[in-house]
């Protein structure tokens, strides 16, 4: 039975089911779930609003419409803005990393950018069959810091370098061999809720959160580490480039960018 359920007023829709025990959070700005300030903002006060209630066993995030999301908003990158929507993106990540429970990800369609990054600071991803996973950032002369983290140590530093590096899109099944997904199926909540019934729902919420913490010992301080120093990196030498700069302007335009390699 869901509970709570928000109303549909914002970018995030947030309510409970299976007595309490599963945090919903879905996206709900289709097509696109644009992971813009709006929307970490209200990702955060969920799992802030949820992380010390007692009986959770687990969150699952999934999105309204065709799409997951296509990802970040390319206007908040812009140098006057993207700082604070890196600090911004960035602790909601560390703040799933280090939530008390998993937190489960069904995707489908397109899963780019920013919103591959959301799904990459969950536990699992349940992707469908139709969805496309990737990392487009460079494509635009940027790179995606958290990615930059989050990825090698889920898929390996090859896959994940070839996914950095050539911006390229995969196909579910690709990603299930690379072990980005966890499953592929016609229906990726309904995988989602499977696995939370069929793995977590007998369990004890405080043995599990042990268990999390246990599991994410030395994950969490290196990711903190990590992404502090990939966010200086963009900020302080990346945007300092004409052409990152130049790809986002030719983006927002819609025109090709013209590379001076500066």
């Amino acid at each position: 039975m869901a509970v709570g359920l928000s109303p549909n007023v914002g970018p995030l829709k947030v309510w409970t089911e299976r007595d309490g025990a599963l945090l919903r959070l879905r996206l709900a700005r289709p097509k696109a779930n644009i992971v813009d300030a709006a929307m970490i903002a209200a990702l955060q006060a969920a799992f802030d609003a949820h992380r010390s209630k007692a009986g959770i066993l687990a969150a699952l995030i999934d999105a309204e419409g065709p799409h997951f999301s296509f990802g970040a908003s390319v206007e908040e990158h812009l140098a006057e803005r993207c700082a604070a929507m890196l600090a911004s993106l960035h602790t909601l990540l560390l703040s799933m990393i280090e939530w008390p429970q998993p937190i489960l990800v069904a995707v489908k369609g397109q899963c780019l950018g920013g919103g591959l990054e959301l799904a990459l600071g969950g536990s699992l991803i349940f992707a469908a069959s139709d969805a496309k996973l990737g990392q487009p950032e460079i494509q635009l002369g940027v790179f995606a810091p958290a990615a930059s983290c989050l990825l090698p140590p889920r898929i390996g530093q090859a896959a994940a370098e070839d996914l950095l590096f050539s911006g390229r899109s995969i196909a579910a099944d690709e990603a299930l061999r690379l072990g980005l997904v966890a499953s592929v199926s016609a229906d990726a909540e309904a995988a989602a809720l499977a696995y939370f019934d069929q793995h977590l729902a007998a369990k004890s919420a405080s043995s599990l959160a042990c268990a999390v913490t246990a599991a994410r010992g030395a994950y969490l301080p290196e990711m903190r580490r990590r992404i502090a120093e990939v966010e200086r990196l963009y900020l302080e030498r990346l945007m300092q480039t004409r052409d990152a700069n130049e790809g986002l302007a030719a983006f927002l335009a819609k025109r090709p960018p013209k590379w001076e390699h500066k």
